[in-house]
């Protein structure tokens, strides 16, 4: 329902159009002056602004002018019995969205309030597809239509609107950060913050201290209280980015923060309720880490309710074509360049490599294979000399000669080493691809360790 405010120092005035607009259903409020106006928008959301524009305590026309300096999206009408061009122009300027002579006809007034209601809603429409647009321009790192990529865009539709705690896993540059966003933006808390902080790029101390605030005095440097990021974020999303970095003691303390909903700032002596949903990362072997008792089980389980495992590059290569040229697009714009095309022997190049550092590592490369181009399209020349001069790796030989055969062990170390470095390292993952225990898979690296084959006692 559109909400008016109606600012007149003609009292019967304002009580005769309160009472004419509520029939025609817009409900009305009204100020005798500008600086109750201004007061009454400090605290109230209003769709339409109706003001005179001679009246005590401040023209109209200053009013219209700060209304629009601070409520840009909200329309002013200005009402005068002074009605000629000079002064519909100076209402304008002022910002003004519509002009209307006294005496007022409220069948008048109520079309030109219905038109301004229409306007705020195109404007904020207008705003909203902007944002939208902004946030698919922000996800480019998961452009493409491979398979593995349509499976983390469903999910992620499926558990966006869940309240439950999230654990997204996956390589260093496969974007955990966008799927946290992505999962912040489809969620009902897509109004409210999203506060991320990485927790392996700080000490201890200080990671406590922005993640749960202290109040003053806490320590030596405290000289006022400060809400932390925890609290920054209630209402939203926090994500913890390398969560598996996280020093054990913090560990226990952010358990009991998940468990109880409540933070404690350091140096405080009462607790502080929040709402907001977990959203963790990490691209170690975050299992492992569990056995090896590097993380806390119970806070691994209270972390993990919804696993997101982003695929590598490498498992999505239909995708990898795609990318590339988006970013060649976008880095051409960038530096004004008409670097349009990206060579056949390029291209070969591009699907050859395993990407390790994953779509990050292929922005960098597009990034500086634009910056060295120098003609309309990217050529060999222009590619980073670890893709340039890759070469597929065979994991056997084949050979007709007997001599260059080698052992039915040596195959399995051979594979299985190959494994593990396609997984960038991670026992969990190799373990499931190869379709063994994780303590058979420790069992066979500690033998290879020792100098052993394949083969295990």
């Amino acid at each position: 329902m559109t909400k008016i405010l109606l600012v007149d120092d003609d009292r019967s005035l304002t009580q005769t159009l309160e009472l004419g607009l509520s029939r025609r259903g817009y409900p009305a409020n009204s100020c005798g002056d500008a600086t109750e106006a201004l007061a009454t928008l400090q605290s109230n959301d209003f769709d339409v602004i109706v003001t005179d524009l001679n009246m005590t305590g401040g023209s109209g026309l200053e009013l219209c002018a700060r209304i629009v300096e601070a409520h840009r999206d909200v329309p002013v009408i200005v009402l005068t019995a002074f009605g000629n061009y000079d002064t519909a122009v100076a209402a304008i300027r002022a910002g003004a969205y519509d002009f209307i002579s006294k005496p007022v006809q409220l069948d008048v007034l109520a079309i030109a309030i219905e038109r301004a209601t229409q306007h705020r809603a195109l404007h904020q429409e207008v705003v909203r597809l902007r944002s939208e647009r902004g946030a698919r321009i922000r996800d480019h790192e998961f452009i493409g239509q491979s398979p593995a990529l349509e499976k983390l865009h469903s999910l992620i539709e499926r558990v966006a609107e869940s309240t439950a705690s999230v654990l997204i896993t996956g390589e260093s540059g496969t974007g955990k950060e966008v799927a946290a966003r992505a999962l912040h933006r489809q969620s009902r808390r897509r109004d409210k913050p999203f506060v991320a902080i990485n927790c392996a790029a700080m000490p201890e101390t200080l990671l406590e201290s922005e993640l749960f605030g202290h109040a003053r005095g806490a320590f030596t440097d405290a000289r006022q209280a400060r809400a932390g990021l925890l609290v920054e974020a209630r209402g939203g999303t926090i994500f913890l980015d390398e969560i598996g970095d996280m020093p054990l003691g913090l560990q226990a303390k952010l358990l009991r923060v998940v468990q109880e909903r409540t933070v404690r700032p350091l140096g405080a002596t009462t607790e502080i309720p929040i709402d907001v949903r977990f959203v963790s990362a990490t691209n170690l072997d975050i299992e492992s880490a569990v056995e090896e008792k590097r993380f806390r089980e119970d806070l691994f389980f209270r972390l993990n309710v919804i696993r997101l495992d982003l695929p590598p590059l490498r498992a999505r290569p239909t995708d990898i074509l795609p990318l590339a040229q988006h970013f060649l697009r976008r880095f051409a714009l960038a530096a004004s360049k008409d670097v349009t095309a990206i060579s056949p022997a390029v291209a070969e190049r591009l699907l050859s490599y395993p990407w390790p550092g994953n779509v990050r590592e292929l922005q960098n490369c597009m990034e500086r294979g634009v910056t060295l181009a120098r003609f309309n399209e990217l050529g060999i020349d222009d590619l980073v000399e670890r893709v340039r001069s890759h070469k597929a790796s065979e994991i056997v030989v084949s050979s007709g000669d007997p001599s260059e055969l080698v052992r039915l062990d040596e195959v399995e170390r051979r594979y299985i080493l190959h494994v593990l470095a396609a997984v960038a390292g991670n026992k969990t993952s190799a373990a499931r691809i190869l379709g063994i225990e994780r303590k058979t898979l420790y069992r066979k690296l500690e033998h290879f360790e020792r100098g052993g084959s394949g083969e295990t006692p």
